[in-house]
């Protein structure tokens, strides 16, 4: 049996797991889909691997990122594992627009700050964009600090990350009033939506998940502790869920002191991303 013949009869199997299928084709055989449809190459060598791999995946739906060991995001490949949150392609838009106000601010230079670091996605992204900064990394996990800093050390950006291990900014009061920005992906779903997740991100840490009853907590701390932090004029970016965003331009403007508050869309047109600058 050929990849492609292989390929085609999986996708008639489960024809609702045909954008999993093909993720997984493309990320262990490189190839793309014109490459899979018309190739000459019959692929046999791939066969044993993408078997097993699909076979565990079909029958425990447990994330074909932890099952690969990598996932591609933005123009890098990452690792992932267990413990570690998967980064979204809907988390890219977040370097963007942090990457655009430090431009248009003059952020481009000293010390930022990602808190929930995970495997490191969003710090490294931003580290490739601005190569003035340097970002301070902070998670509580152990797992996921040594991710990102694998991660870091692979795409040779890891004399421009320190990491540390603690809640929040509670590891950085040495840093305080010094740092140029805040970005994070913070837990914010609702603890009551978790168990209606899809199987697959059921695997995924809770920690990074849960945002206690309103979706809310995490974020409104980021509000209220972020100021202590920041340095006058300093950058405020965070991703929320679809939804969320009018709550959160709320609890920045009853937090004196906050300007230039903005929301953005993730690229599939759902509001996402807020973003403040800190007036000092």
């Amino acid at each position: 049996m050929t990849l492609r013949e292989w390929w085609q009869q999986q996708r008639q199997r489960a024809p609702e797991l045909a954008t999993e299928l093909d993720w997984l084709v493309r990320q262990v055989t490189g190839w793309d889909t014109l490459t899979l449809r018309w190739a000459e190459a019959t692929g046999a060598e791939f066969l044993p691997q993408l078997q097993t791999l699909w076979h565990t995946y079909t029958q425990t739906r447990q994330p074909l990122q932890y099952l690969v060991g990598t996932t591609p995001w933005r123009d890098m490949d990452l690792q992932v594992a267990p413990g570690v949150l998967i980064p979204r392609p809907e988390t890219e838009r977040l370097v963007d627009v942090a990457v655009h106000w430090a431009n248009c601010w003059g952020l481009t230079t000293g010390e930022w700050v990602d808190l929930g670091i995970g495997s490191g996605a969003i710090a490294l992204g931003l580290l490739r964009e601005l190569p003035g900064i340097h970002v301070h990394g902070v998670d509580c996990s152990p797992i996921a600090l040594q991710i990102a800093k694998n991660n870091a050390m692979t795409l040779a950006l890891n004399t421009r990350l320190t990491l540390y291990q603690g809640d929040w900014f509670t590891p950085l009061a040495h840093r305080r009033g010094h740092l140029q920005a805040m970005v994070s992906n913070p837990p914010y779903i609702p603890t009551h939506l978790l168990a209606t997740l899809a199987p697959e991100v059921q695997y995924e840490p809770r920690l990074a998940l849960d945002g206690g009853e309103n979706g809310l907590v995490s974020l409104q701390y980021l509000v209220q502790t972020a100021p202590a932090y920041l340095a006058p004029g300093g950058l405020w970016c965070v991703e929320t869920m679809s939804g969320q965003t009018g709550a959160v331009v709320a609890l920045l403007q009853e937090q004196a002191g906050y300007q230039n508050i903005q929301v953005y869309r993730d690229w599939g047109g759902h509001d996402r991303l807020v973003v403040a600058r800190w007036g000092g």
